[in-house]
């Protein structure tokens, strides 16, 4: 028990190392770069979420989204990885992310099988899974892993950074709560949020993006391949 006790602190509440420190003008550079790609990135995410399932105009659209997200990030400035500190060791997340995925993943196919017992919140699910249940499901996948990991590339990578050292987790999850309304889905705001917070404070922990974006596509997997079933 120690140990687990020792490695939740270490990929969620203890930072590994301080963050990077950045001048003025770069911190100010990463805003504006932030601030444009949130506003392109969140009005494609609601256009692509709003295509007919099954439209092969969806696949281009939400590849544009990712391609938004990481091309902001990367004019934005530098991104790390990040590091957990285990047992006096500075290594990389992958195990512990992995493992976090798959339980959140649990925790929301908990709460499929009350939402799929309330019609209104069944239909808002519905409509995001349709994509899944009438488009090709290799495209999808692809789609689906490439959005995850871009997600987390912005958010947790050049957003996060450019918040700076006050309230990133809270502000960042915010952020990207407000940003998945864009798609008029109130279940897929919630479960940003959830899953926002989730990633901040690996985010935080590690100093990184690689921690939340192996929780985030292992998430998504789970997601994409066991919820359909459940809410047939």
């Amino acid at each position: 028990m120690r140990a687990l006790h020792d490695l939740a602190r270490a990929a969620f509440v203890h930072p590994a190392t301080a963050e990077r420190a950045v001048s003025p003008a770069a911190r100010l550079r990463r805003r504006v770069v932030v601030a444009v790609t949130l506003v392109a990135g969140a009005v494609l995410l609601g256009w692509s979420l709003a295509i007919r399932p099954g439209d092969p105009l969806f696949y281009p659209t939400t590849l544009a989204v990712a391609a938004t997200w990481i091309a902001g990030s990367l004019l934005s400035g530098p991104l790390h990885l990040g590091r957990i500190a285990y047992r006096d060791t500075l290594r990389r997340p992958v195990v512990t992310p992995v493992v976090t995925g798959l339980l959140v993943g649990a925790v929301f196919i908990a709460g499929a099988l009350v939402v799929q017992r309330i019609p209104p919140l069944r239909d808002y699910a519905g409509r995001v899974l349709d994509h899944a249940r009438y488009g090709e499901i290799a495209l999808i996948t692809a789609v689906t892993l490439g959005n995850g990991l871009a997600e987390e590339v912005f958010f947790r990578g050049a957003l996060f950074a450019a918040i700076g050292r006050r309230h990133p987790v809270a502000i960042s999850t915010l952020v990207y709560t407000l940003a998945t309304l864009a798609t008029a889905n109130p279940l897929l705001a919630f479960a940003a949020a959830v899953l926002g917070t989730v990633l901040g404070l690996q985010r935080r922990a590690s100093g990184g993006i690689l921690a939340p974006m192996l929780t985030h596509v292992t998430w998504s997997m789970v997601m994409l391949f066991a919820l359909p079933p459940i809410l047939a």
